[in-house]
């Protein structure tokens, strides 16, 4: 079981779950269930993944009670119109009665009104905790003084060749929790970041696979993770993180690995 992060909502979050993106229908739904076999509490899903409906099937097949569940889901722009009901859609797909963390996927046209429309969802008890993915500084600093509760956590890209440290410090420095998307890299760039050889080197002298040592990084960062995974060896090697610790010499090695490369588009 991951520890927790207090958010700023009063909730606690795991700081190690499982992304579902590119998970569908049943490879969902059988990843779901093997998570939270493994453990995992934390659950990350999305509108525009189109998996709601499998993230819940296999909440509910898992035997896990809800209330042990850290479950987040997203907004796209393109429902920021009429956020409201897209948030009861979102209720209805996952098969649930409250949300524990709903974001806005990315800035867009009504990102504020999509904001206040998951402020009153808070209100009336459906959704717990509220934010923000893909939001940087200058985002940041234009949106908060025109919303009510302040976000919970925001949700960016964050592995070793894009490292977000300017961000993930403004950020804490605001009091809202950090989480990073695409931790080992993303589709098309694990292989690269998998096999760099500063990770390698210091995955060998823990014993640990690379996965696990930059997973045990964004955690030594402040950052929670999700990475995805239809393996059940993968997924039960990426929730066992928790005893061991990189050194101060190891941390600096791979903050040195920075490239700025990002590898999605917001």
């Amino acid at each position: 079981m991951a520890p927790t992060v207090r958010l700023n909502s009063g909730y606690e979050m795991p700081i190690a779950g499982i992304g579902t993106y590119s998970l569908l229908d049943d490879e969902c739904v059988n990843s779901i269930v093997s998570a939270l076999d493994s453990g995992v509490r934390l659950i990350d899903t999305a509108y525009m993944y189109h998996n709601e409906t499998a993230v819940g099937r296999g909440i509910r097949q898992s035997g896990v009670p809800r209330e042990e569940i850290f479950l987040t889901t997203k907004l796209y722009p393109t429902q920021f119109a009429y956020a409201a009901e897209a948030i009861d859609e979102a209720l209805e797909a996952l098969g649930v009665e409250y949300i524990d963390l709903m974001l806005l996927h990315h800035p867009g046209s009504g990102d504020v009104q999509a904001y206040k429309a998951m402020e009153q969802a808070v209100a009336d008890g459906k959704i717990r905790s509220i934010g923000l993915s893909n939001w940087y500084i200058e985002e940041i600093d234009t949106f908060l003084p025109q919303v009510a509760i302040p976000p919970a956590v925001v949700q960016n890209e964050i592995h070793p060749y894009y490292q977000e440290s300017e961000v993930i410090g403004y950020m804490h420095g605001l009091g809202i929790v950090m989480e990073g998307w695409y931790p080992l890299g993303g589709r098309g760039h694990t292989r690269e970041l998998l096999n760099d050889e500063a990770i390698v080197s210091i995955a060998r002298a823990h014993g640990r696979s690379a996965a696990q040592v930059i997973l045990r990084w964004n955690l030594q960062k402040g950052v929670v993770v999700i990475p995805g995974s239809s393996n059940p060896e993968h997924i039960r090697e990426n929730i066992s993180l928790f005893d061991f610790e990189l050194t101060r010499e190891e941390m600096e090695q791979i903050n040195a690995l920075d490239r700025g490369e990002k590898h999605d588009w917001y």
